[in-house]
């Protein structure tokens, strides 16, 4: 039986920056993948003869700048541009910018309220001031509730955060933890288009409504993140998110990491893991890069699990009812608001004019399965990265909501695709003639290529009661789980979703920590 300090299941971007670092700390281990290549759902392939592009995950910001510098991405030829423009909200008359900075955004807003162009410098300042809680806290281990010493320190550190903020941003912190979307952004702006464009990012991955409490949170996730050392930047990975995992891929070779794919795992047992062909592979520590509910549940053998924690898991919330596509283009859209071609394209093009459009899509879902409407954000990274699409052609990335995870998808995939098409086409007129070819991931085709239960992007809700001390399961927040030498370092992990390398990276300093050795 072949014998290793660690074996990591499943080289997604956390498993293979967990590896990276414990290899780094002089660890012996071992990556098993289950595709044909790493990289999990930040993958980069060709849907079409001569057009490649990121196939499920397909932005760049929430990935942590101390994990580009440790595991030296660059070095690695990982290169990451900015957009030109945050985000693009094409309307039925007129349309929305934000970027380009402060001056910029407020010239844009003034055009549909000289208030919230007023008000936007506060916001911003507000909402930064919050989101650099969570950007400390992201690389931290979550105390557990009912721990030791050490975790009453950790609670201590994070009491003592809180301390340092003044009674305004406690308000806040509290209102975006708990609060809706629009309750927090109508207490900024009256614009619709305004509350808009800042409320896709409550929505993303969240199968719900911007009226739901808790989705203010969701906004806030997705604020933390930066580009090139800008705060509240987006950007693209040149060649596509795959260029990420391909790099962190190349610095654990050069540590020393044996990664193996073709390899799926069945059963995971106390020092052991056993892959689907019998052969058995024993590790001092075991560290699951999938989601919990297909680690604890499928994995793990049920004796080894307490009652109350295999039953909470069960109920553990996942389903982001995302819909994704790639497609192939003879040329870019023209949107009819804005037809020239433009900085625009190369933005976040955020389909969905309204908070209401969000909740009708989402209520259509629930009712029917499908929005009739269905909110769309396009990126265009061919806009930005040359190397993807044939010259004078590009490709186009469409993330889109909502859809319910559990439908007959091999029956209505077919439609979700020709309703995605529909709202494209109303803003962009001509857009279905420049399709040369497409691709497209329903809920349950995530979930079956990519382990995303419920085709949840961020492996479990970013619910209050998913959350931090409570993410998996209250009392497990620590990496480690009921199973002596099995680890969590996927994103159903403290901080959550989004392409971070955090999970990763935290979960490789409880593992050192158990060995008695200290993350470099």
């Amino acid at each position: 039986m072949s014998r290793y300090d660690a074996v990591i299941v499943g080289a997604g971007h956390n498993g293979l920056t967990c590896a990276c670092y414990l290899a780094r700390a002089g660890l012996k281990v071992k990556v098993l993948e289950r595709r044909a290549r790493v990289g999990g759902a930040a993958v980069t392939e060709e849907f079409h003869p001569g057009f490649r592009n990121s196939v499920a995950a397909y932005t760049v910001s929430l990935l942590q700048a101390k994990v580009i510098r440790d595991l030296r991405l660059a070095e690695h030829d990982l290169r990451i541009v900015e957009r030109p423009l945050a985000n693009f909200l094409p309307l039925e008359n007129g349309f929305l910018k934000v970027g380009g900075g402060l001056e910029a955004t407020q010239r844009e807003f003034a055009k549909f309220s000289a208030r919230d162009a007023e008000r936007l410098p506060a916001y911003w300042a507000r909402l930064e001031r919050v989101a650099d809680v969570l950007r400390a806290l992201a690389l931290e281990t979550p105390p557990n509730v009912g721990g030791g010493v050490r975790d009453a320190l950790a609670a201590l550190r994070t009491g003592w955060r809180m301390k340092e903020l003044d009674m305004v941003a406690r308000r806040d912190l509290l209102g975006l933890v708990a609060r809706s979307a629009a309750d927090w952004l109508e207490d900024w702006f009256e614009s619709e288009p305004v509350k808009a464009v800042f409320g896709f990012d409550a929505v993303v991955g969240t199968y719900g409504s911007p009226y739901h409490p808790g989705t203010a949170y969701v906004l806030l996730h997705h604020c933390f993140g930066e580009v090139n050392g800008k705060r509240g930047q987006w950007g693209h990975a040149i060649g596509g998110m795959g260029a990420i995992s391909e790099a962190l891929a190349a610095e654990a070779r050069r540590l020393g990491v044996e990664i193996q794919c073709d390899t799926p795992v069945a059963q995971v047992r106390p020092g052991v893991v056993v892959l689907e062909d019998g052969v058995e592979i024993a590790a001092r520590a075991v560290v699951a890069n999938v989601n919990p509910k297909l680690l604890l549940l499928k994995m793990v053998d049920a004796s080894l699990l307490e009652r109350d924690f295999r039953e909470r898991i069960e109920r553990y919330k996942c389903g982001s009812a995302s819909f994704r596509m790639n497609v192939a283009l003879s040329a870019l859209p023209r949107f009819a608001c804005l037809p020239e071609a433009g900085p625009h394209h190369a933005s976040g093009i955020i389909m969905a004019p309204s908070l209401g459009y969000m909740d009708r899509a989402y209520l259509d879902a629930r009712a029917a399965g499908i929005a009739r409407s269905p909110i769309v954000e396009m990126v265009i990274p061919s806009t930005l990265d040359d190397t993807l699409a044939p010259k004078g052609a590009h490709v186009a990335s469409l993330f889109c909501q909502h859809f319910e995870p559990e439908v007959d998808w091999a029956a209505r995939k077919e439609a979700a695709i020709e309703q995605i098409f529909d709202v494209v086409e109303s803003h962009a007129p001509g857009f279905r003639q420049s399709v040369i070819a497409h691709s497209a991931l329903s809920p349950a085709d995530l979930e079956q290529e990519y382990g995303l239960v419920g085709g949840d992007i961020f492996h479990g809700q970013l619910s209050l009661d998913q959350l931090w001390a409570a993410r998996p399961v209250l009392g497990h927040a620590d990496y480690r789980t009921p199973v002596p030498g099995l680890y969590l370092c996927g994103s159903g992990a403290h901080p959550g979703g989004g392409v971070t390398g955090a999970p990763g990276h935290n979960c490789a300093r409880e593992v050192l920590r158990d060995f008695g050795r200290f993350l470099k």
